[in-house]
């Protein structure tokens, strides 16, 4: 394959914007060569400016469960345009979403909407620490809920890629008050809550997606719902990732366990930049103008993201649309389990990660001593097969309802002609 056009956009591009990325998990830095530039996005597939196609695993990194440019959504922001872009008022459409939402958590009693995972997860973790009165935050190494200062401290996702410490410009006294523990460590999380009075709350991704894909072990989540409940401290499910995509109910309802708050984004924005918080009532009417906790947002619950998401969850809720995608996800899941015994293969419904390790992973400790270099020649070996999957070891993969069997057994082919040749 030639890559001419986006190597010499490339080019142009580091002279335009940093690292000529408008994100630095784009970069391809860990995998080597230079990102590709995207024409167009079909179903399941990209197209990049010099006509090679791909079958897409990145899906706009979450957002695109129903494929690229699905007719129903695109049809449906056609409409909306013609009615205007933005408001900076009050819109039915917020209401239509919201309730959607509801529906399929019924643990976000109200809900807030934001532009961004990053303005959910730091928003709700001011509104944990206004309604506890308590100061201190437990994050997990490893996970990644966003660029907020406080929560840049033992990351995952582009600060794990790129090898960064905690990021320059974040200040000690933003960080004083966020606790780590290792994901899965149940022990490490109850020794934190002895040692600390002042816990707030406790924020996790219940299916990690950041540092590859990590699954929670068994007791683990309902782990954090006894120990936080014991301590009067709120459980906070980042599900920005995994809402809608491990469950219909999200990560909540895949594995029983209820949250105080919850954080969304990717999926119900249908592709449009978008994020939400809720949670319980009496919690979620802290937040300003039912009470004193501000936050706010001109572009929170625009109509073009609305209408992205209305159509997304409308048409994801419809019968058989989730069991195909298990389907399918299964089937993926299978093919990659039989790459080798030092593959590691784990999978939460839509979304599916791998790591060139003899041991299974389990926390971001075990995740950071899987084989980079080999899966950097595995990734540059799929795209030259036309499968394209995140340009980093520490990013999940997603499947989309355009994805078929077709697309899947293609992929596992390439998957193993590309170990084969590597």
């Amino acid at each position: 394959m030639s890559h001419e056009t986006s190597e010499r956009l490339f080019a142009e591009a580091t002279t335009l914007l940093p690292g000529g990325v408008s994100s630095p998990v784009r970069a391809f830095k860990a995998v080597g060569g230079s990102p590709l530039f995207i024409e167009r996005g079909e179903g399941a597939y990209l197209v990049d400016v010099d006509g090679n196609r791909y079958v897409d695993y990145v899906l706009s990194w979450g957002p695109l469960i129903l494929g690229h440019a699905h007719p129903r959504v695109v049809a449906a922001l056609a409409e909306a345009l013609r009615k205007g872009t933005s408001f900076g008022a009050p819109s039915p459409l917020e209401l239509e979403l919201a309730r959607l939402i509801r529906e399929a958590m019924s643990s976000l009693e109200l809900v807030r909407f934001v532009s961004s995972g990053t303005e959910a997860t730091m928003s709700a973790l001011r509104l944990a620490r206004a309604f506890t009165g308590r100061s201190k935050i437990v994050k997990f190494t490893g996970c990644y809920h966003g660029h907020a200062d406080l929560l840049l401290v033992q990351a995952g996702s582009g600060v794990a890629t790129l090898g960064l410490p905690d990021s320059p410009g974040v200040t000690i006294g933003a960080v004083a008050d966020t606790l780590t523990a290792s994901y899965n460590d149940l022990d490490a999380v109850a020794a934190l809550f002895v040692a600390h009075e002042d816990i707030a709350a406790v924020i996790v991704e219940p299916v990690a997606g950041n540092m590859g894909l990590v699954l929670p072990e068994p007791g683990f989540l309902e782990g954090l719902r006894a120990l936080t409940s014991a301590a009067g401290a709120l459980l906070v499910f980042d599900e920005v990732m995994t809402g809608f995509r491990v469950h219909l109910g999200g990560a909540q309802a895949l594995y029983g366990v209820t949250p105080d708050l919850t954080t969304l984004g990717k999926v119900i924005g249908g592709g449009l930049p978008v994020g939400a918080y809720g949670g319980l009532r009496e919690i979620m009417e802290l937040v300003a103008p039912a009470g004193p906790v501000y936050q706010a947002g001109t572009l929170s619950g625009n109509p073009l993201a609305m209408t992205a998401g209305v159509e997304t969850l409308s048409a994801l809720a419809e019968p058989g649309t989730w069991d195909e995608l298990e389907r399918i996800g299964a089937r993926l899941e299978a093919g990659l389990a039989t790459l080798g015994a030092d593959v590691q293969v784990a999978r939460a419904g839509t979304m599916f990660g791998l790591f060139f390790s003899a041991l299974p992973v389990t926390s971001w400790e075990r995740a950071r001593q899987a084989d980079t270099t080999r899966f950097a020649a595995f990734h540059r070996a799929l795209l030259e097969r036309g499968v394209y999957l995140a340009p980093s070891q520490f990013e999940a993969g997603f499947l989309s309802i355009a994805h078929g069997e077709a697309e899947v057994d293609m992929t596992i082919a390439a998957a193993r002609d590309a170990l084969s040749q590597s």
